[in-house]
C-alpha cells in the first residue's frame, strides 16, 4: 500500500438499491439523513458527451494535492454541460423539495486522480460566507447535486458523509469546522450517471483514490428563490443567457434575489391556512 494512504476504520457502505425509494421516501432521506442518490440519470451517450466537454476545461489543482483538480464557473462551458442544469428528473425532485421557484447558484467540475488523498469532511454552507465558497455558501438553503461521470468504487474516491450532521445544534457541527474522519461516517458507492444530492450543512467529502483511474463529477448548487445570500454575488452575464434554452434560463434568475419581510406584522392580511410543502405528512403524500 502506498505510504500516502491514510489508514482509517472501515466505514459503513451505503450501496442500497436507490431505485426502490418512492418520491416521498426520497424526500425524507434527503431531509433527515442529509444525502440522497438519484440513480441512472445519465445514459452512456450523455456521459460520453459530457466527458468530451470536460476534457476541454482548464483545471487547477487544489492547495493540498496535485491529484485533485477542478474548474469553477463552468455553466456555459459547453452545450451538454449547460443542458445538465435543467435535467428533468432532478429539477422535478427539487421542485417537490424546495418549491417551484429555483435558482441555480454555482456549477463546478472536479476530478480526483490516482493519488488523491481524499477531501476532508466539511460543509458547503457557511452562514457568513468564506474564502472557499464565497458568499454563495451563505444562502440559508442550498442543495448541491453531484453528477458522477465514473463509477464510484471503494478504491476510487467514493462519496463520504456523516448522516444527520446537518440537523445537529452542537458546536461540533459548526459549519466552519473540518474533520479528517468520523467514526460514524458512511461511504456511498454509485454507478456512473447517478447523482448524489446533499444538504449544504451536512458534513461530507470523499475518500482517497487508490485505484488506477480518475473519477470525474459535475457539481451544481440550487436554492429556493427566497433564500438569497447575505451579501451580493456576481450576476449572470446577459450575453451568456441569450442562447440558453428557456427551460434552463428560468433557473438562471438573479443570484441575489431573496424574499424576506423585515417589517412583517403579527397578523398580516390574507394569511393562508394551507402549506403542503411543510406538512408533517409530506413524507407519505402522493407527489405530482
Amino acid at each position: 500500500m502506498p505510504k500516502w494512504v491514510h489508514k482509517m476504520p472501515s466505514p459503513t457502505i451505503d450501496n442500497r438499491d436507490w431505485s426502490l425509494l418512492t418520491p416521498p421516501e426520497q424526500l425524507q432521506q434527503l431531509e433527515v439523513e442529509g444525502y440522497l442518490v438519484l440513480p441512472d440519470l445519465l445514459d452512456a451517450k450523455q456521459i460520453t458527451a459530457l466527458k468530451n466537454e470536460t476534457m476541454q476545461l482548464e483545471t487547477t489543482a487544489v492547495d493540498y494535492s496535485p491529484f485533485q483538480r477542478g474548474s469553477a464557473n463552468i455553466e456555459f462551458a459547453g452545450p451538454e454541460i449547460t443542458r445538465l442544469i435543467g435535467h428533468h428528473t432532478t429539477i422535478a425532485f427539487l421542485q417537490n423539495l424546495l418549491g417551484d421557484e429555483i435558482v441555480m447558484m454555482t456549477y463546478a467540475y472536479a476530478r480526483s486522480e490516482p493519488g488523491h488523498p481524499g477531501i476532508s469532511l466539511h460543509t458547503d454552507g457557511q452562514p457568513y460566507g468564506s474564502e472557499i465558497f464565497g458568499y454563495e455558501g451563505s444562502c440559508p438553503v442550498l442543495i448541491r447535486v453531484l453528477y458522477y461521470l465514473d463509477n464510484l468504487t471503494p478504491e476510487i474516491s467514493p462519496f463520504r458523509v456523516v448522516p444527520r450532521s446537518h440537523l445537529c445544534l452542537h458546536a461540533d457541527a459548526n459549519p466552519y469546522l473540518r474533520y479528517q474522519s468520523h467514526p460514524e461516517e458512511v461511504m456511498v458507492t454509485v454507478q456512473a450517471g447517478s447523482a448524489v444530492l446533499i444538504h449544504h450543512r451536512v458534513f461530507h467529502g470523499n475518500f482517497q483514490n487508490i485505484g488506477d483511474r480518475p473519477r470525474e463529477l459535475l457539481a451544481i448548487a440550487y436554492r429556493p428563490a427566497w433564500a438569497g445570500p447575505v451579501a451580493e454575488v456576481s450576476e449572470w452575464e446577459a450575453a451568456d443567457l441569450e442562447n440558453v434554452d428557456p427551460h434552463i434560463r428560468i433557473l438562471l434568475g438573479s443570484r441575489n434575489q431573496r424574499q424576506g419581510d423585515f417589517h412583517g406584522g403579527n397578523k398580516p392580511p390574507n394569511m393562508p391556512d394551507q402549506a403542503s410543502g411543510m406538512s408533517p405528512s409530506r413524507w407519505s403524500r402522493t407527489f405530482r
